[in-house]
């Protein structure tokens, strides 16, 4: 059993060195998740386990946030003491039917709105990867470095979803 994202604490202690490492984590999201629905059945990628999002609903969901993450970029960039927040009721996921659309060319999508967001945070110059903004619904501080952890982190919390629904539902 996953615990829920909203419900994660999280400590924001990975140092800027590592950055890099992050930033390949990032990176290497979209691959993950073409391999994680290749072969699978558009029944299995769209069926949801009682009001929980399908497959293709997570993988909607990742490429929805890319926007929010370039704009929490800005934010740092502009010096803000506070980023912008997430909608907490993942408004545009549930309204966007993500379940009508090919896979591939959501999948598509999502590279390139993770290559947009990677291409933003490797343009920040060093010395700006440790400047600080609160984050909204955790309201602790955070750095650039900490904000690109804290998206592979969900990256990951949604492909574990992913894969939990793929075994679930491919054997039936």
């Amino acid at each position: 059993m996953s615990i829920r994202w909203a419900d994660r604490k999280f400590e924001f202690t990975t140092p800027v060195e590592q950055f890099p490492d992050v930033l390949e984590r990032l990176r290497g999201t979209p691959a993950r998740v073409e391999e994680k629905v290749r072969g699978l059945s558009p029944a299995v990628l769209t069926r949801r386990d009682g009001e929980a999002w399908s497959i293709q609903e997570h993988l909607g969901h990742l490429v929805d946030l890319d926007e929010l993450h370039v704009g929490r970029v800005d934010d740092f960039l502009a010096g803000a003491s506070t980023l912008r927040p997430a909608d907490p009721q993942n408004k545009k996921t549930h309204e966007a039917d993500h379940n009508r659309r090919d896979v591939k060319h959501l999948a598509q999508d999502f590279r390139r709105e993770r290559r947009q967001f990677v291409e933003r945070l490797e343009g920040i110059e060093p010395p700006q990867l440790a400047r600080t903004a609160l984050h909204p619904r955790l309201g602790q501080p955070m750095r650039v470095v900490d904000m690109a952890w804290f998206v592979a982190e969900h990256d990951d919390h949604h492909l574990a979803r992913m894969t939990a629904l793929a075994r679930l539902f491919a054997s039936s």
